[in-house]
């Protein structure tokens, strides 16, 4: 039996699709009751340790959505607790959605660093999905308004990947997860996007002059505190905009082709229809 947890996420609602309706793949979810029809489901909550036996009882396979909402104490007991009941209850392989190796200068790695050494060092066989920043992502940062783009990404760009790649790595891993024991995958984008880009993509598609003005991490800063965010929330997303901007993030490749059997989508577009939507 494969157990997938994280279904209410972004990420983890497309996952959630792409398994429903196989008889061997159950959901856990702190809101069951959300999870896509056809497709079982199970109260699991990571922030209550000792309800955990009875999820993961006659789970195979672990699929471990990142819970990274939080500080970093607060995801590395999620997912340390997570871990630990997997390993009681038996399951043989926990496939984990980490960060890719280029995010180590993002304010969020640490969790998914300790994640990681912490499925090397357990004693259930394991798969890290080392996920890039979404193309998403990068639509929400990057909003067009009146015709300017004004985030700073400096002259950086980024090696985007499109969510619903990493849904379909994520499914096809966790369905054939013997075949992937061992393996630590970098999943980024194939093209590497930045403002200008962005720019251009979003003049061509709606036919009106947007420009690429990028404004300071100061402003960004207090833009995002003005918004009344969680604390954690604002280094989070400043340094995303920084290690973009001075181009850490910009590295393509890796194995999402290989995995996906071809061609992945191109960010580019994505972002350029997440930039419509908002417009």
């Amino acid at each position: 039996m494969i157990l997938m947890t994280g279904a209410t996420g972004a990420l983890g609602r497309l996952v959630a699709t792409r398994l429903a309706g196989r008889d061997d793949v159950v959901i856990g979810s702190r809101a069951p009751e959300a999870v896509p029809a056809g497709t079982p489901a199970r109260p699991i909550d990571f922030e209550h340790p000792a309800s955990l036996a009875e999820g993961f009882a006659g789970v195979d396979t672990l699929l471990l959505i990142s819970a990274g909402y939080g500080e970093d104490d607060v995801v590395i007991a999620r997912h340390g607790a997570a871990i630990e009941a997997a390993e009681k209850a038996g399951v043989s392989h926990i496939v984990y959605t980490s960060l890719s190796a280029a995010g180590d200068h993002l304010a969020y790695a640490l969790a998914h660093r300790w994640t990681e050494r912490r499925l090397r060092e357990g004693v259930a066989s394991w798969t890290i999905l080392r996920n890039g920043l979404y193309a998403e992502l990068l639509a929400t940062l990057a909003p067009a308004v009146d015709g300017r783009i004004t985030a700073p990404l400096g002259s950086g760009r980024l090696a985007a990947v499109a969510r619903e790649d990493l849904a379909d790595v994520a499914a096809l891993v966790a369905t054939d997860a013997s075949a992937h024991a061992g393996r630590t995958y970098e999943l980024v984008g194939e093209e590497a996007v930045g403002g200008a880009e962005l720019a251009a993509a979003l003049t061509e598609a709606t036919g009106g002059a947007v420009s690429y003005e990028p404004g300071t991490l100061a402003g960004a800063r207090e833009a995002f505190t003005a918004l009344g965010l969680a604390s954690f929330q604002v280094p989070m997303l400043v340094s995303t905009y920084s290690s973009i901007a001075n181009g850490f993030m910009d590295a393509t490749g890796g194995d999402l082709r290989s995995l996906l059997g071809g061609a992945p989508r191109s960010a580019l577009e994505v972002i350029a229809a997440g930039l419509r939507e908002q417009g």
